[in-house]
């Protein structure tokens, strides 16, 4: 597939932008906002996956520990709810993850057909192993972004986020 170059111009405030710099920003504009999360989206996801091969990860793994260090702890269900993928596959990633020593299964004190998981210290470890594969990810894509304009972006999502989760 062949990507267009982006053009970047710079004007005083006295120039007029050029006929293609209009068609190229009303190119843009004419894409739903729903397309282009979408991308950005299968992007990551593909970016992430590449990054975290390297160490041994996947991605549904990567986001597993996420969610466990985020939570402390969590049920198979709660873990495959957070971590955008089916009961059937968090069982999958949760057995080879024990299998690794990166998380241990305890029986919740409250309910006894509910089983806990939480990270294990070697868990912890290697999850900082990937934070930082996913933090150089997230640095090219900030890049030439402002603080205010990324956290502003992040609040953004967030709600769309929770208006969609209902």
């Amino acid at each position: 597939m062949r990507t267009r170059p982006v053009t970047r111009y710079t004007m005083n405030k006295n120039q007029k932008p050029s006929a293609e710099a209009g068609a190229t920003r009303s190119r843009r504009s004419n894409l739903r906002l729903t397309y282009v999360i979408g991308s950005l989206d299968r992007i990551l996801r593909r970016r992430m996956s590449e990054a975290l091969a390297p160490l041994g990860l996947t991605l549904a793994q990567f986001t597993a520990l996420s969610v466990l260090e985020a939570n402390g702890q969590a049920s198979n269900a709660q873990l495959a709810e957070r971590s955008f993928i089916t009961p059937q596959s968090a069982n999958e990633v949760m057995n080879a993850m024990a299998n690794r020593n990166w998380i241990s299964r305890e029986p919740d004190p409250t309910h006894g057909r509910i089983v806990l998981l939480k990270l294990t210290d070697e868990g912890r470890a290697v999850l900082r192993e990937c934070e930082q594969a996913v933090k150089t990810i997230e640095k090219q894509m900030l890049d030439d972004i402002g603080i205010d304009t990324a956290t502003s972006v992040q609040t953004h999502l967030e709600t769309f986020v929770r208006n969609l989760r209902g």
